[in-house]
Order: structure tokens, then sequence, then C-alpha cells
């Protein structure tokens, strides 16, 4: 069998994932609009919603991974926002129809998760990335998300 060639694709956060996070937010205010409680922990509740929503969209739109490759021989290596080229080892991956989710660790940045869907990514880096995943020998099997 020949070596599968190598992958490399720009990335850029996930737009969809960011409007999801807004309108789970918008939902969890309603509910907590909706439900019969004092004024006091009504607000206590939005207060932490806000503050949870604003974490999680900081975290989603500060990601400091602008490009990633994996070579022919399974390495896997990250551009970060400063253009520096980060080595990096993949922990686990999933794949959810034409989603592709992957978490790599690097030494220097820690853990990086990336989304690859529809909006941030091209179809067909996607399908290889599909295929070479599915590829992986049991023996060298990563633990699933």
């Amino acid at each position: 069998m020949t070596s599968a060639p190598a992958i490399g694709f720009d990335y850029t956060p996930s737009h969809w994932l960011r409007r999801l996070l807004l309108l789970v937010a918008a939902l969890a205010f309603f509910a907590v609009m909706l439900c019969r409680l004092t004024w006091g922990y009504q607000s206590l509740l939005i207060i932490a919603i806000v503050l949870f929503s604003w974490q999680a969209w900081q975290r989603l739109t500060a990601s400091p991974v602008v490009a990633a490759g994996w070579s022919q021989d399974a390495d896997w290596t990250l551009r970060m926002f400063d253009e520096e080229d980060a080595p990096a080892s993949l922990l686990s991956f999933r794949v959810l129809g034409a989603f592709v989710l992957l978490r790599l660790r690097t030494s220097d940045h820690g853990m990086q998760v990336l989304l690859l869907a529809p909006d941030n990514s091209d179809a067909d880096i996607r399908r290889r990335l599909r295929m070479r995943l599915a590829s992986i020998q049991p023996n060298e099997a990563l633990p699933r998300l």
C-alpha cells in the first residue's frame, strides 16, 4: 500500500459554532426568564449565563492556530498566529458527518482543539482527513473524544 500524501489546511474558528453558542445562551436566558424564580435568583442565573457565554466565546475566537499539516509520516505540525511551526501529536479525533473534530497537543502551546466544519474548511480536505483517520491501524488507535 502506498503511503498517504500530506494534508495541509488553513484554519479559522467555525462561525457556525459561535452562532450555536449564541442560540444556546439565548435559550438559557429565556428559560430562566420563564421559570418562576424570584428576581434575585433570576438575576444571578442571567449573570452566570452571560459570564459563561462570554468565556466560551473568548475561547472559540482566540485560537492561536492558523494552519495545520499532517505529513506522510503521520507527524502533525501546527502553524501558530506568530508564524511559529509547532510539532503536535494527535490525541483523539471524532468524525460527525461533515464535521471533523481533532484534539492535538503541542509541547509549548498545550492542547488545541480544531473543528473542521463546512463553513471553515474545504469539503475535499475534510474527506481526505476522514479517509486517512479511518485508516489508522487498531494498534495505533487513539482514544475517541
